[in-house]
């Protein structure tokens, strides 16, 4: 590919959840995150009333605390597709809270691994993506204070081709197109090529419907 100037904004430490989860918080059409590891995220809720659940108590400039997943689950009702690919298993606090919303878990929520999968991206309704050192974690990208979360670099961008080739990149690893040659196919837990080539389960046969019995109160003819 010939050398060319390319739009890009750094982000460093917390604009990393300023920059990345605002765009994520806002998607109309779909939303692609690759991580290593995947942990409990959380945001930022400005809109929280009393009553409402809430999983941490308050931040740290006053407003309280709520998993991204929650959020995430609004976006699925409003049709949003979103795809996590991830290396690791989930850590148990996010499967505990992913547990809490069955329209995540019903598939709303696409979640793939890979066990080679070490990229860090997140794209926007295919139209911004970040490519960074950040993990899909509250260290990396959540909301964590300032001297607690993880020394992060990455970078935000709108360049078409770059998003073309991270996208193309990220479809092949999904649809299990890199499983074929891949040489740790035989310690995978779960080759994604067989996980998409599974025909679907088959319906349950319907039940026959029971024949009316005669009303003992029927006139005879």
């Amino acid at each position: 590919m010939a050398a060319r100037s390319v739009a890009l904004e750094l982000l460093a430490g917390r604009a990393h959840y300023e920059r990345v989860i605002a765009a994520v918080l806002d998607a109309h059409t779909s939303v692609w995150i690759a991580s290593a590891n995947v942990k409990e995220l959380m945001v930022e809720d400005a809109r929280a009333a009393p009553g409402r659940r809430r999983t941490m108590r308050s931040g740290r400039r006053g407003g309280a605390y709520v998993s991204v997943l929650a959020r995430l689950d609004e976006l699925a009702a409003r049709g949003v597709e979103l795809r996590l690919l991830h290396a690791e298993i989930p850590s148990g606090p996010f499967r505990k809270e992913i547990a809490q919303h069955p329209r995540l878990v019903a598939g709303g929520l696409a979640l793939r691994r890979c066990p080679r999968g070490h990229l860090k991206t997140v794209i926007v309704d295919g139209a911004l993506m970040y490519l960074g050192s950040a993990n899909w974690t509250g260290a990396g990208l959540g909301a964590k204070g300032e001297h607690r979360r993880n020394f992060e670099l990455g970078i935000v961008t709108d360049d078409a081709p770059m998003l073309d080739e991270v996208q193309a990149l990220y479809e092949r690893i999904w649809s299990g197109a890199e499983c074929k040659g891949c040489r740790l196919r035989e310690v995978c837990p779960g080759p994604l090529d067989e996980l998409v080539a599974a025909p679907p389960a088959a319906a349950p046969p319907a039940k026959a419907a029971k024949p009316k019995r005669k009303s003992r109160r029927s006139r005879r003819v």
